[in-house]
């Protein structure tokens, strides 16, 4: 069985398109400038509406990891490391990181985005060890 597919949103679709095209960016509030993700309806941090997405390195350092040994569901090849990416340039994703063997993903870590492309359109963040 194949793993999910996701279903670009209204609010979600320019993120996929340019994920697609090889670019990671994340919603930033014109208001406060706080970066967040996942895109909501307004900013988490001042609850203005007024966003756009602005593009990121995507570089960061791991915050958080675990190792995820139960596939959620089916078509995800277990083991794979799961972690809280905080990038450099402002934000936070939660993604998987690619080390090869996902035991060795330390907090602390640094790393880079990757996609991969899981169908024609769709293409997925993920990360890897910045070497």
């Amino acid at each position: 069985m194949s793993r999910p597919v996701p279903v670009p949103t209204d609010l979600s679709r320019p993120f996929w398109d340019a994920a697609r095209r090889g670019e990671l960016v994340v919603p930033q509030c014109s208001a406060c400038g706080l970066r967040f993700f996942v895109p909501e309806p307004a900013c988490p941090g001042c609850m203005a509406r007024d966003w756009r997405y602005a593009p990121s390195a995507g570089r960061g350092t791991v915050y958080s990891v675990t190792v995820v040994h139960r596939a959620p569901g089916p078509g995800f090849d277990t083991p794979f490391a799961l972690a809280v990416i905080d990038l450099d340039d402002g934000g936070t994703l939660l993604s998987h990181v690619d080390a090869g063997d996902p035991d060795d993903v330390v907090i602390g870590m640094r790393v880079r985005v990757d996609f991969r492309a899981l169908t024609d359109d769709i293409a997925l963040p993920y990360f890897v060890p910045e070497r």
